[in-house]
């Protein structure tokens, strides 16, 4: 990437946010070639001086642009194939009814699935394509009713059903349509609305997670307070012709969202480092030696807040972790299209959020349209994004083109297990929204010793 692209980006997007006036490429590339020409037309001499050493010095840097740009496409056909080739499994997870099981147990689940093998040659990566398993845990709301599921490769099934069965005693996991196919979800027919997340701060900066509500420990239901029920009981208020999705595209962190800024094996560890040295060093109060006049950065004077935020990036960078891909959609028939449900939508991770610690946020997509009235050809690109939209969440995909994070200009977060089981865990019992499903009775399979 160019040094300077990621600034003029967040420039255009702040004339956008400004203004309401959106740059698109094509305008810009006719706008570069008419002021070539134009310039072409003042100085002819110098226009062609330029030209003719760029011409000169092609033999120096288009082996460079061509090699790039061939191995590029190399990979993404590579990976199209390998990915296109395995086959998928979508696994619904009913709760029952009795659940007394705090997010531990997911966090513990998760650890499990914390696969990076895949990739580990040269090989496997540029020849066939390979990629380490990723999954998409999702929260679909149909008309009011939440169903909570797991989309994985069909090969890692025997693993999700024992390490879930080990977890949450009396769940069922039954093999489910994929209910992203079930309706058309066409611009024509659908108000489409949607969106990714984001965190607010770096991601060694911890969201507020389930230690920070008490449910690392069974509590007493009347004093239990789960943050999921937010979500929960808000998917369940949707009514007729309505239909909420949430899916946490998630694959195990080695490091890919760094090494274009970075290098190396420079991973969120790193990053955490860099924060605490950063936090130590606003402990120090400087002060000027009266004697001598020198100044000297003083002694660690921690807050008690500068202390606890120390603890919890340390807490949180020791724990397995995950690139995360968060996504919502909303989808009504016109009719039935509540535009209140987008307000909603957007503000649905706000109690995981804290000030001076991390949150979660939306961005992209839908997001990047402010409705001024002269916001020329708005509707056309709108329409176009809803499209992709659907498409990206129904083929489960955010890190690899033509869906990945750095052609949509989002970042993947990078999340711990304790944040993920967070914000995605089987609610206990003290959970009573209306629509979320739940088994009558817990089932168990018949003993294996049984005479046949």
């Amino acid at each position: 990437m160019l040094p300077f692209l990621e600034k003029l980006e967040k420039l255009s997007g702040d004339f956008t946010g400004t203004t309401g006036i959106r740059f698109q490429p094509w305008p810009l590339f006719i706008a570069g070639l008419l002021l070539l020409f134009i310039s072409f037309l003042f100085m002819p001499d110098i226009v062609s001086l330029a030209l003719s050493i760029a011409l000169f010095l092609a033999p120096l840097w288009l082996p460079f642009l061509l090699v790039s740009g061939a191995l590029a496409l190399w990979l993404t056909l590579k990976r199209g194939e390998f990915i296109a080739k395995q086959k998928y499994i979508l696994l619904e997870i009913k709760p029952p009814r009795m659940l007394v099981k705090t997010p531990l147990a997911m966090e513990t689940f998760l650890s499990t699935i914390h696969f990076t093998g895949g990739e580990s040659t040269w090989y496997a990566r540029w020849i066939t394509g390979s990629t380490r398993a990723f999954w998409s845990l999702e929260i679909a709301s149909f008309e009011g009713q939440v169903h909570f599921f797991i989309w994985a490769r069909a090969n890692f099934r025997r693993t999700i059903e024992s390490q879930l069965y080990a977890q949450y005693p009396g769940i069922q996991i039954v093999e489910a349509p994929d209910y992203t196919r079930l309706i058309t979800a066409t611009n024509e027919e659908w108000g489409i609305w949607g969106c990714d997340f984001k965190h607010t701060d770096k991601d060694p900066v911890p969201i507020k997670t389930y230690v920070e509500y008490g449910l690392d420990k069974v509590q007493k239901e009347p004093e239990q307070v789960d943050p999921i029920a937010n979500i929960i009981e808000f998917m369940s208020s949707i009514g007729k012709g309505e239909y909420l999705w949430l899916q946490f595209i998630i694959r195990a962190h080695k490091g890919e969202k760094y090494k274009k800024a970075k290098g190396g094996s420079y991973t969120w560890k790193d990053e955490a480092k860099e924060l605490v040295k950063k936090i130590r060093a606003e402990t120090r109060d400087a002060y000027t030696d009266p004697i001598t006049g020198e100044e000297h950065p003083g002694f660690p004077n921690p807050t008690k807040g500068q202390s606890e935020k120390i603890a919890a990036i340390e807490r949180n960078v020791s724990k397995q972790a995950f690139d995360v891909g968060g996504r919502g959609v909303y989808l009504a028939r016109p009719e039935n299209f509540v535009g209140s449900t987008i307000t909603h939508l957007i503000s649905l991770f706000k109690p995981f959020s804290s000030e001076g610690w991390n949150g979660i946020r939306a961005t992209g997509w839908l997001m990047k349209f402010d409705d001024y009235p002269w916001e020329l050809g708005a509707e056309k690109l709108k329409n176009e994004y809803r499209r992709k939209l659907i498409e990206a969440y129904r083929r489960r995909q955010f890190f690899y083109d033509p869906f990945s994070y750095g052609i949509l200009a989002h970042d993947a977060m990078v999340m711990s297990t304790e944040e993920l089981a967070t914000i995605f865990h089987i609610p206990s019992q003290s959970v009573q929204a209306p629509g979320l499903a739940r088994v009558q009775s817990a089932t168990h399979e018949a003993p294996v010793n049984l005479p046949t």
